[in-house]
């Protein structure tokens, strides 16, 4: 048993700290001493924080490995001794905290040449993180008296990890008073500009990338600050340098007035949409996140973004033309020259981001320099680039679908009687002098004849689809519906046929084709289909049993349907220990057996009453009153030795072979000897009749013809009624075979339990309860 053994496991760590030599390396050699350390194990919080053993902490994770050291375990100290110092224990963070000498030593690691160790420079992060979590004051008291804190956090941007830190200090520190105070050191700093001239094309890209993600994050998180804090009053300093007029044009001058890099273009992209987010739905069908009527600095685009880029957009627009050169891009579908790049790519999806802005000053100068019908030339040039496809898309669709810029002039519609409305310039440059309509035609007639000839379907067709649904669903209704129709109507007549023609046939077809029925794969009838279907079929008089489970499965479904159906623990147990099985769970099937006949009412009534008699007498301690034996009535003659040697399994086989019916309660014209003999013998389990079958029931009644053979003996008059339930892999059978010539009657049951209930009206009525299990 378990408490013959000593299975409380004692720590080394406290054997091993109560020797008076004992080492730092020592003690972290041991298995459990980062789990003993975060359960506070005094002993050995106590040994931790001793000056010399902080110091050796410290200077495992500031310091180089020496190279002699073993591959496998030469980080293995640095790593355990970030994982106590992070261990977040009071005791260690006050004695790091409030040590400046173990600080300055923890500092001396940004004084390192760069670049940095990736891996030492994850624990000097991890520590000074938890740190300026737990000790704010004094680390940002600290941190300000380092004259060279930004420009080394600068100088190694380039480490992911640094990087981290430096969004740390904006995120980690409470009080809102001392983060508006560490917002407004770092804005004296200068750490917006610094990090914009990291962005240009004399750095390496792991700079460009980090400084372009820090100021992507800082724009983020002063933005949510913002709108979390209603109460603040000062604004975010570090957020008003980046929207500054100035420091976009600072941005967009490293990328355009020295040489092209991919990289820093990328980067420079990448802070532009950030400051383009507006939290706004583009068009139809996008969510709104922006409350209604909310007038939000963090929800709006600052103007002077729009006029920093502006001027710069002719810039962007030779990119689409002019990219940075790119290698031959040979693929399974063909050669790419030049490939679509990442940079003309992030173009396009800064022009839709501008296009979102819905600023007129914006979308005259793309007009003007037919940029949009340059991005369709690439759309249709690319036919397998899904990420340009997506994004021409969201351009064409958010045209369609934002009402005119505010600063456009009314125009007059066709009927003279009608309200002024403001007509989209870019709706018109698109429809006119990019040919929209028509280019949609063009590539859809294009697509099926390469198709027809045994080509594949264009990579950009599903897009196209959407844009044309687009077009069709903003000239019904929309804002411009009225335009976009009166665009259409001035197309050529051949043009304006085959757009009709389009729209009524290849379009539909396509809809009809790609709307996807989720359920309805096949023909799904109700349950009041499937009770008439069942009700058509028509049972046979005496399947009485068929009929009541046909009732059974008809019956309607009700919320307490659950509740009741199941099992119970009594249901697991062996069936004859159970006496008080319940009949009225809606998962039991009852039948009744009706007859008029009351010729052998007699025989069945005595056979009930034996049984009931025994159950009765409670005198009789010797014998189970529920031991299965035969039961043998002999009312009024002598028994006779039964003329067949067949079993009674031999004669219910026998009797369901049978094809002419007969009651089997009919009168005899034989003797006035009445015998009945009742086998209660169990059914072999093995028994071929158990099948894995559904609940089914069978009712099965032979009579022998008037001059033939009946079961095979030709000298019995023989009538057989079976009852025949088949629940899954359990078939049990009722049957009662009454012997004319003999005058006996043999009642087989192979069933949990059975009752019997009184005449009423002359009418027998034998109730079988039979449990279906689920």
């Amino acid at each position: 048993m378990f408490w013959k053994f000593d299975l409380h496991t004692t720590s080394h760590i406290d054997t091993l700290l109560e020797k008076e030599d004992v080492t730092l390396t020592e003690v972290m050699d041991e298995e459990d001493v980062l789990q003993e350390c975060k359960a506070q194990n005094h002993k050995l919080v106590d040994f931790l924080v001793r000056p010399q053993c902080m110091e050796d902490l410290v200077t495992y994770i500031t310091q180089e490995p020496s190279d002699d050291v073993e591959e496998k375990i030469k980080y293995k100290y640095p790593n355990i001794s970030c994982e106590l110092l992070t261990s977040d224990v009071g005791q260690i963070n006050d004695r790091l905290g409030e040590d400046e000498s173990l600080l300055m030593k923890l500092y001396g690691f940004l004084q390192n040449e760069s670049p940095l160790n990736p891996l030492l420079a994850s624990f000097f992060s991890k520590v000074l993180s938890i740190l300026i979590g737990r000790k704010p004051e004094q680390i940002v008291e600290f941190l300000r008296k380092r004259e060279d804190f930004v420009d080394l956090m600068i100088k190694h941007i380039g480490t992911s990890a640094i990087m981290d830190l430096l969004l740390r200090m904006l995120t980690c520190i409470e009080p809102q008073q001392l983060r508006q105070d560490v917002l407004n050191w770092l804005n004296e700093e200068k750490v917006i500009q610094r990090l914009v001239d990291m962005v240009q094309p004399s750095q390496d890209e792991d700079r460009h990338s980090n400084a372009s993600q820090s100021l992507c994050e800082i724009i983020r998180l002063s933005r949510d600050q913002m709108f979390q804090v209603q109460g603040c009053s000062e604004p975010d300093p570090l957020l008003a340098t980046l929207e500054k007029q100035e420091t976009v044009e600072q941005l967009l001058s490293n990328i355009f007035d020295k040489e092209k890099n991919d990289s820093a273009i990328v980067s420079v992209i990448q802070i532009l949409l950030t400051l383009f987010e507006t939290r706004r739905p583009a068009f139809e069908g996008h969510l709104e996140i922006c409350p209604p009527g909310m007038n939000h600095p963090s929800f709006s685009v600052n103007q002077s973004i729009l006029e920093a880029v502006r001027p710069r957009l002719k810039d962007f627009h030779q990119l689409l033309l002019e990219p940075p050169k790119k290698n031959i891009m040979k693929t399974t579908w063909g050669v790419l020259d030049p490939p679509v790049g990442n940079t003309r790519l992030n173009v396009v999806r800064l022009v839709a981001s501008l296009l979102q802005t819905n600023t007129l000053i914006i979308n005259m100068e793309l007009i003007n320099l037919n940029t949009l019908g340059v991005i369709l030339d690439m759309y249709f040039k690319y036919i397998w680039n899904n990420f340009l496809h997506i994004q021409v898309e969201i351009c064409t669709a958010m045209i369609l679908a934002m009402p005119p810029a505010q600063s456009e002039t009314p125009e007059i519609n066709r009927d003279q009687d009608q309200e002024p409305v403001r007509e989209s310039h870019l709706i018109k440059h698109l429809f006119q002098k990019c040919q929209f309509i028509q280019r949609i035609l063009d590539a859809w007639s294009s697509n099926e004849k390469e198709q027809a000839e045994g080509g594949r379907r264009r990579g950009y067709m599903g897009h196209l689809t959407r844009i044309a649904n687009s077009i069709v669903h903003n000239s019904d209704k929309g804002p411009n519906s009225a335009q976009i129709q009166q665009l259409i109507s001035e197309l050529s007549e051949d043009d304006k046929e085959r757009w009709e023609a389009f729209t009524s046939g290849q379009l539909a077809d396509t809809n009809k084709k790609n709307t996807v029925d989720l359920v309805n794969t096949h023909h799904i009838h109700s349950s009041s289909d499937d009770e008439g279907e069942f009700k058509d079929s028509g049972f046979h008089q005496d399947s009485s049993l068929q009929q009541a489970f046909s009732d059974y499965q008809m019956q309607q479904m009700t919320s307490n349907f659950i509740e009741q159906f199941g099992f119970n623990d009594e249901e697991f147990a062996d069936q004859d220990d159970v006496v008080d099985i319940p009949f009225d769970r809606i998962s039991d099937i009852n039948f009744s057996l009706n007859t008029n006949e009351s010729a052998n009412i007699a025989l069945f009534e005595a056979c009930c009453k034996e049984k009931i008699h025994q159950f009765e007498d409670a005198g009789s301690d010797e014998e189970d009153i529920w031991d299965e034996k035969d039961v043998t009535f002999a009312p009024e003659a002598q028994r006779r030795p039964r003329s067949s040697g067949s079993t009674d399994s031999e004669e219910s086989t026998d009797s369901e072979e049978e094809d002419v019916k007969r009651d089997p309660f009919e009168p005899n014209n034989g003797s006035s000897d009445d015998r009945m003999e009742v086998d209660t013998t169990e059914g072999d389990p093995k028994d071929p009749l158990r099948s894995n079958s559904p609940v089914a029931m069978e009712t099965c009644e032979l009579h022998p013809s008037p001059g033939g053979k009946a079961g095979g003996r030709s000298d019995a008059e023989e009538t057989v009624t079976t009852e025949t339930v088949t629940n899954g892999s359990m078939k049990e059978t009722v049957s009662l075979t009454v012997d004319a010539k003999t005058e006996t009657a043999v009642f087989k049951r192979v069933l949990k339990s059975y009752r019997y209930v009184q005449p009423i009206g002359g009418q027998t009525s034998a109730v079988y309860c039979f449990h279906v299990s689920h």
